[in-house]
């Protein structure tokens, strides 16, 4: 009973023996049979996320990410828990909260400007998990107008969205950040999404803030705003956010055809492959492992330099249907085939520039010896493709517990300066129009000044330059981050 006497409550002080008993044999009564409580008592490794999902493309890979997370953890379309596994309910309260009758509730805020996404999530499959009052929308929509999301429709909306936030904030024990999904090139998911990553940053400056961006395709243009948006949304994210996942609609499509073999891939296809990606790299916080991986560490490994937080990211295995019989995984393949450029989600091409830090997050039954080995022979092989003055600059975690349906998995995360090619296309797309005010009447009808335009776009050229730097720098140069530091405010001081 010694260590019953020594029980402390999370805040410190100790409680009385009989207080601690009942707290002790409650945390026993709950690991036996966790249906018996409604409310999971505190341990250490619960690390809440708030998950917010802005705009139609947000909210559509949002609802698909739901599906996969409640998949792996057992929970039905009404919340219900259906598993198998004492494991899934562990740590289940990183995206869930618990209500009444043991029912697990997503711990989502699902916003847009307009209710034709909400109505068909509510319709949809999972529609009944998701708590009503975390539907946040407006009427009017955002017309792919980044300033109607950001400053008129959206910003009329965000005091709303904010207090579900708060709420949600509120039942965590622990939280450990926020992620949210959205597009860059509409205006609601840019503009609002964008709002919301500020407000939230403002509010919570010490919490850890991941976005699932979808960035403009090279080829497809859904808008033909798409290079305003874009470069006003990544003039904000480069602020306010801790990392960026850069994902696009070209790069899955790609994925679909050539290694998938998809005839037709719908978006649907392609949100999946996106929630994979994003169920990956959070796996490690939702279930044991041997090397363990949450989002703050994966920034501290992954962020060299505080501007340069948008990843490249893979995912392993992707097999023909056909072609699954025939193959036999193992921590080398999935390392190779993760690593490989054609299955990168965003239209950058690795082989192009020079990783700065990379991560891989394997999932299943594998030994950590083995991941170690894989990880020293890839940079070995392609250390022409790894900065040499970071040393280690490769992070591995192992999760124990695969995805649903798959024996084992890996998810790549890739800090390359190669993605300076997707803003350097945004920024001269952006040129071009801007250079003819075309279509500027439309943001300045909304209370926006050309200044502003000017500052993103300087912003994000400024972005691509620091990419390029980093790229052409060798271990004997001289400290090259202080001189650009220079450069950059002094731009910015004289304006």
């Amino acid at each position: 009973c010694t260590k019953i006497l020594q029980h402390s409550t999370p805040s410190g002080p100790p409680v009385p023996c009989s207080a601690a008993v009942a707290d002790y044999a409650k945390t026993i009564t709950y690991y036996q049979n966790p249906s018996t409580l409604q409310h999971p008592p505190p341990t250490s490794t619960m690390r809440e996320i708030v998950h917010l999902q802005a705009g139609q493309c947000g909210n559509q890979i949002g609802a698909k990410f739901w599906e996969v997370i409640s998949a792996e953890h057992g929970i039905s379309k009404v919340g219900t828990y259906e598993g198998d596994n004492d494991l899934q309910l562990e740590r289940i309260n990183v995206y869930y909260n618990e209500g009444i009758g043991g029912r697990y509730v997503p711990r989502a805020v699902l916003t847009d400007l307009e209710p034709g996404t909400m109505d068909a999530i509510r319709s949809g499959p999972y529609g009944k998990a998701f708590r009503p009052d975390n539907f946040v929308f407006g009427q009017s929509g955002a017309g792919n107008n980044w300033a109607k999301g950001h400053y008129t429709e959206g910003a009329e909306l965000v005091d709303a969205i904010m207090d579900v936030v708060r709420k949600e904030a509120e039942t965590c024990d622990m939280m450990q950040g926020f992620q949210i999904t959205h597009s860059m090139g509409g205006g609601t998911g840019s503009g609002m999404g964008t709002l919301l990553v500020s407000k939230i940053r403002e509010e919570y400056p010490d919490r850890i803030m991941s976005t699932y961006s979808v960035v403009p395709s090279p080829k497809v243009s859904d808008t033909v705003v798409e290079p305003y948006n874009a470069t006003l949304s990544i003039h904000q994210l480069v602020e306010n956010s801790d990392q960026c996942f850069a994902l696009d609609n070209e790069a899955l499509y790609d994925i679909c055809f050539r290694t998938l073999k998809l005839s037709n891939p719908s978006y649907g296809d392609l949100n999946h492959l996106i929630a994979a990606a994003i169920t990956g790299t959070t796996c490690s916080l939702r279930f044991p492992g041997q090397l363990n991986c949450d989002l703050r560490k994966l920034a501290v490994n992954m962020v060299p330099f505080p501007r340069l937080h948008f990843f490249l990211v893979g995912f392993a295995p992707l097999t023909a249907r056909k072609s699954q019989d025939y193959r036999v995984l193992s921590v080398p393949e999935l390392t190779q085939q993760a690593f490989d450029a054609k299955n990168m989600m965003c239209a950058a091409d690795p082989r192009h520039g020079r990783y700065l830090t990379c991560a891989m997050m394997f999932r299943g039954g594998m030994s950590s010896k083995e991941v170690d080995d894989e990880m020293l022979n890839i940079v070995n092989k392609n250390s022409t493709y790894f900065v040499e003055w970071i040393p280690n600059n490769m992070k591995a975690s192992i999760c124990d517990v695969p995805p649903t349906g798959m024996e084992m998995s890996s998810v790549f995360i890739g800090n390359s300066t190669a993605i300076q090619e997707a803003w350097k296309r945004v920024a001269d797309q952006f040129t071009l129009m801007f250079r003819r005010k075309a279509f500027l009447h439309w943001y300045t009808g909304e209370g926006m000044d050309e200044m502003e335009f000017t500052e993103a776009e300087s912003n994000l050229n400024d972005l691509v330059s620091e990419y390029q730097q980093y790229q052409d720098a060798t271990a004997e140069e001289e400290d090259i981050s202080g001189e650009f530091e220079h450069e950059a405010g002094g731009e910015y001081d004289e304006e």
